[in-house]
């Protein structure tokens, strides 16, 4: 049986919504083993004049616990 833990993150880019989720997919990859999933809890953005500027996106990330790690 796996075993799953969700671990929810903000991701900002001042390119899109899915640059951000592109780059905290690769940023956690580095540090957290076994990622299995991603969703999308919230979107927004920040607004300079009548310029989208900042792209915030909140995610759950999921990974599979390895139970024979050490």
């Amino acid at each position: 049986m796996g075993i799953e833990k969700h671990l929810k993150i903000t991701a900002t880019s001042t390119v899109s919504w899915k640059d951000a989720v592109v780059q905290a997919v690769n940023e956690a990859s580095k540090t957290i083993d076994y990622l299995s999933g991603v969703k999308i809890l919230e979107q927004r953005a920040r607004i300079e004049g009548k310029k989208l500027v900042e792209y915030f996106v909140d995610l759950d990330l999921c990974f599979v616990i390895d139970r024979d790690r050490d």
